[in-house]
């Protein structure tokens, strides 16, 4: 694969993402215009709830195939499974076709697993149809094995991927977060998805994971299989692409 292809490839993976506050529509609505008039298409945009009717009002989103992916339980992971379902029915209401949820980790990281298996079960019928990645926030939690306990339970529960992190903790993903989610994802008995987030903020930073993901997996990484998380990439990576182009 020539290096033009793989950063196609990569592009394809992107969910482009901006969860900053404070923020407002204006500048919402300019940083929409500018993804959907670039040449280069992401696998999709991932934005707070509220900002998803300006999503819908571009229709060139839909026509290139660009999902609107938004946030609940986000970013503690401390709210009820009811109040967080209830997040889910009123993004998906607004045009969500993505929903990020936050595993409730700090009862993982206590030991409640029971409660951590019904949240994730009550948050999968709430989406339905609609594609859900669960968030582990890998870098609050404090081994390995939590890591891969985490992994196991959003797998277990019928979600679609395992996303590392919020980025809104100190600590993003790791190389070794990386390493033990991909493992446990590679040994499940149906494909899941892995979405690297949380400090993916370079082109080799990108390329690394995939990488990291094809070995463990032996999977290729398609927009099904592997999305990358970023807020500042997009611009990077199209930039790169436009002079290859």
């Amino acid at each position: 694969m020539t290096t033009f292809e793989r950063l196609t490839q990569m592009m394809s993976l992107l969910d482009v993402t901006r969860l900053q506050q404070p923020d407002s529509n204006a500048q919402m609505q300019s940083w929409l215009l500018a993804i959907s008039e670039s040449a280069f298409h992401p696998a999709a945009v991932c934005l707070y709830p509220e900002y998803l009717p300006l999503f819908t009002r571009f229709p060139a989103f839909q026509t290139a195939g660009i999902a609107a992916a938004t946030v609940v339980n986000f970013p503690s992971g401390q709210q009820s499974a009811d109040q967080v379902c209830l997040e889910i029915a009123a993004a998906v209401s607004d045009g969500a076709t993505e929903i990020d949820c936050v595993l409730p980790y700090q009862e993982l990281m206590a030991g409640r697993i029971g409660s951590v298996k019904s949240f994730l079960l009550d948050v999968r019928q709430a989406c339905g149809s609609t594609l859900l990645k669960v968030i582990i926030e890998s870098g609050e939690l404090i081994t390995c094995q939590q890591v891969a306990k985490a992994t196991e339970l959003v797998i277990d529960s019928g979600a679609d991927f395992v996303k590392s992190s919020t980025g809104k903790v100190p600590v993003g993903l790791t190389d070794e977060a990386a390493e033990v989610m991909l493992t446990v994802i590679a040994g499940a008995d149906r494909a899941v998805g892995f979405k690297a987030s949380g400090g993916v903020r370079t082109i080799e930073q990108g390329l690394a994971f995939m990488e990291q993901f094809e070995r463990i997996t032996g999977r290729q990484a398609q927009p099904q299989s592997m999305r990358l998380g970023a807020s500042t990439l997009f611009q990077e990576l199209s930039a790169r692409l436009q002079q290859r182009a």
